[in-house]
């Protein structure tokens, strides 16, 4: 079999198993979308949001890619944030990496990965650039690493912070939180390491009066 097809019976399967527990699932499911979270996450296959918070389809709203960077320029990202926050009304935004994260550690280097992932893994470099003297004062690498992950979820949190569409919905509905987590591979569970409430003041640089 090719592993491809494992894949499709096993959808199968999960399919008969939900319509054997609740034999309206998907009738209830395919009608109603109205999650409380939006997940900023990595692409990477260790990190699923549903699987590592313990909720159901329908309850995360969830955009991912390489070291779950939040980017001003990412038209992906922004559309699915504008969808979340505008649309679907969301009461929590989430950034989560992860320590191990493999986007985190080739930004570290000097590496040429070449065009578009070095053009993707410089806005990490950034990071290390703005958070330079806190990041030399650490010997230890994975500890150094696993810092960088923290202030990458801090900083993206910041961007968010920046749209207008997070700007807007904080002014007219006080809503959402930002939230900055890290997902643990070696034990599973999550750290929160940087919080944004609605209406938080940023640097003025940043805020919009006109919205």
């Amino acid at each position: 079999m090719y592993s491809y097809e494992r894949l499709l019976q096993e959808n199968k399967a999960w399919a008969a198993e939900q319509t054997a527990i609740n034999p309206e699932y998907f009738n209830i499911l395919a009608q109603l979308q109205t999650p409380e979270f939006f997940w900023i996450g990595c692409s990477d296959s260790r990190v699923p949001a549903n699987q590592i918070t313990g909720t159901q389809p329908g309850e995360i709203f969830v955009h991912r890619n390489v070291a779950n960077l939040v980017i001003n320029t990412d038209v992906n990202l922004l559309a699915a944030l504008d969808y979340a926050v505008t649309h679907l009304k969301v009461k929590h935004v989430i950034v989560c990496g992860h320590y191990g994260c493999g986007g985190i550690k080739a930004a570290a280097t000097q590496t040429d990965f070449k065009p578009v992932l070095n053009m993707w893994l410089r806005n990490i470099k950034d990071v290390i650039r703005h958070h330079k003297p806190e990041l030399d004062e650490i010997r230890d690498d994975e500890t150094r690493l696993d810092r960088l992950v923290e202030l990458n979820v801090q900083e993206g949190v910041y961007s968010l912070a920046k749209t207008t569409i997070i700007q807007r919905a904080w002014k007219q509905e006080q809503r959402p939180d930002l939230h900055g987590w890290v997902y643990g591979l070696k034990d599973g569970l999550i750290k929160p390491v940087f919080e944004m409430k609605a209406g938080t003041h940023i640097d003025p640089l940043y805020e919009y009066d006109n919205l």
